[in-house]
């Protein structure tokens, strides 16, 4: 089946990525080096999307200014979710846009454009079609069975030993969908989309799975961020993408893959990758050190300083001699301790050190913070912190 109809689910916070998220919301999050969102655009429109409606909300403006009312001239439009009330919640507010079979996705997840194709080329004589990929582990997400196509179960945060598939969150819908989730029961005051399709299937309706080879990563945590990185720079065949108004000086290294962007300068002895992104106007100063990192726009990282397994937000300062030794670690997020991540720090917007500071791995500092010379840092830091030696 052609769809040409897109509805993007970009409205959420994503609090389990704060404090990269106190300024903008998840789906703006960089990832190698645009923001998510402007990727799963692409995909879509690659796919043959011609009309996308978006789904925002939590500091909508982000999205709206980035993006404006058109992408490579696919009308954009937009539509509040003014509570954050669940992703079925969210999908009711793109409903005026839905009068025809229409194709769902997430703002916040790196999909392909194979994944996209599967999901509406399967689409037939049922309420839905799933998009699913095969994953080892599928307890921390949803989990989906079929059987000849058809899907007989869907659970989420599964544990027991059924060969589930990863639901990857690329629907197509028929407009019946819309009167579904209406229907079905909120669960602690928000309306769950997965419910509303567990519902309909209690009800006797058909729901279709597709199992993909396609691209599916999550962000839900911050080292997400730098597997979604990664999986970028894999589709570039491990080629580095260097803009060309980026100055970078004949004695620094470059260790492909790495994306650097516009009015970057990297420095005599520098080194920089693999697996590194630079947004715009980033300086990597002589002998400084950045490897399996993104580091978005503004940022300075000083003379000898080293980055590795780090995310920064826009307009951090990384004094002269820092270092941030990368992962594993132990990070906290929320009430939760997520043990041996492959995260050396997160360092939020207009972070700024001044100096000599090493952070442990898993250290989080929050936007705003200042670090005075020779701290040594561990754990969360909150938002606007003074940290002392």
């Amino acid at each position: 089946m052609t769809i040409r109809s897109a509805i993007v689910l970009a409205a959420g916070e994503g609090q389990r990525l704060r404090p990269l998220t106190t300024n903008r919301p998840k789906p703006m999050l960089s990832a190698g080096p645009k923001p998510i969102l402007e990727h799963v655009f692409d995909e879509l429109i690659d796919a043959g999307v011609t009309d996308i409606t978006v789904v925002v909300g939590y500091q909508r403006n982000r999205v709206q200014s980035h993006f404006g009312p058109t992408y490579r001239n696919v009308p954009l439009t937009y539509v509040t979710q003014d509570k954050q009330l669940g992703s079925g919640h969210a999908l009711l507010a793109a409903e005026p846009a839905a009068d025809a079979p229409t194709l769902v996705v997430y703002g916040d997840q790196l999909i392909d454009e194979r994944l996209i194709r599967d999901v509406t080329v399967s689409h037939e004589s049922a309420l839905a079609t799933l998009g699913l990929v095969q994953r080892s582990d599928v307890a921390e997400y949803g989990g989906v069975l079929v059987d000849d196509g058809r899907v007989t179960d869907i659970v989420e945060n599964p544990h027991d030993d059924r060969d589930y598939r990863l639901n990857a969150g690329v629907y197509t819908f028929e407009p019946e969908i819309f009167d579904v989730v209406r229907n079905t029961s909120p669960r602690a005051g928000e309306h769950s989309l997965v419910d509303a399709l567990s519902a309909a299937l209690e009800d006797g309706a058909t729901l279709r799975g597709v199992v993909s080879e396609g691209v599916w990563v999550d962000a839900t945590y911050p080292w997400d961020l730098l597997e979604i990185a990664d999986g970028l720079l894999d589709t570039n065949g491990g080629e580095s993408q260097i803009a060309h108004s980026a100055s970078v000086h004949d004695d620094a290294t470059i260790v492909d893959p790495v994306v650097v962007e516009p009015d970057c300068v990297i420095g005599p002895g520098a080194v920089v990758g693999p697996n590194v992104c630079l947004g715009e106007n980033v300086t990597v100063a002589s002998n400084a050190v950045v490897d399996h990192s993104v580091v978005e726009a503004d940022t300075r990282v000083c003379a000898n300083a080293t980055l590795v397994d780090c995310v920064t937000g826009r307009g951090v300062h990384v004094g002269p001699g820092s270092t941030v030794v990368g992962g594993p670690g132990d990070v906290a997020v929320g009430a939760r301790i997520h043990r041996n991540e492959g995260l050396g720090a997160v360092l939020a917007d207009r972070v700024r050190d001044e100096g000599g500071v090493t952070y442990r791995p898993g250290t989080i500092v929050g936007a705003d913070a200042v670090v005075r010379a020779g701290s040594t840092v561990g754990g969360t830091i909150e938002n606007e912190t003074e940290v002392r030696a």
